[in-house]
């Protein structure tokens, strides 16, 4: 599989950070689940590094915890993942896109189950998923 970019990274942060702050609370458990899965799953995806030599994939993590301490909006977050999917739909493998999806599931499973704002923006990214 080609490596996915440090940038890619980035906006899945983005989008991991919108499903979780999405009910305008991050809970602990989300936190939990996302560096679970980012260990479990997206390290293993590829070896590309970002800048300091460190595996990218932790960039969703960083990324997560900066918006997360940052309070910044689910919306706009999930706006900018939204943008940059639709600028470069041709570098997310349906691999990718399931990968993604099994780890927004799970983060809005980790904490109460799925609230009706989770749900909205889940349903928003399978309709945009399968729009390319």
């Amino acid at each position: 599989m080609k490596p996915l970019h440090t940038i890619t990274y980035k906006q899945i942060g983005y989008l991991f950070y919108a499903v979780a702050a999405a009910d305008k609370n991050v809970a602990q458990a989300e936190i939990k689940t996302l560096k679970k899965l980012v260990k479990q799953h997206w390290l293993p995806l590829d070896d590309s590094n970002d800048l300091y030599g460190s595996d990218a994939a932790y960039q969703i993590e960083i990324v997560f915890d900066w918006l997360n301490e940052n309070e910044q909006s689910a919306l706009d977050c999930y706006n900018s993942f939204q943008d940059y999917y639709r600028a470069h739909n041709g570098i997310f493998t349906q691999t990718i896109k399931n990968l993604i999806l099994d780890t927004a599931e799970a983060i809005a499973n980790s904490f109460s189950g799925k609230n009706k704002s989770e749900l909205m923006l889940l349903a928003k990214l399978s309709v945009l998923f399968k729009e390319h």
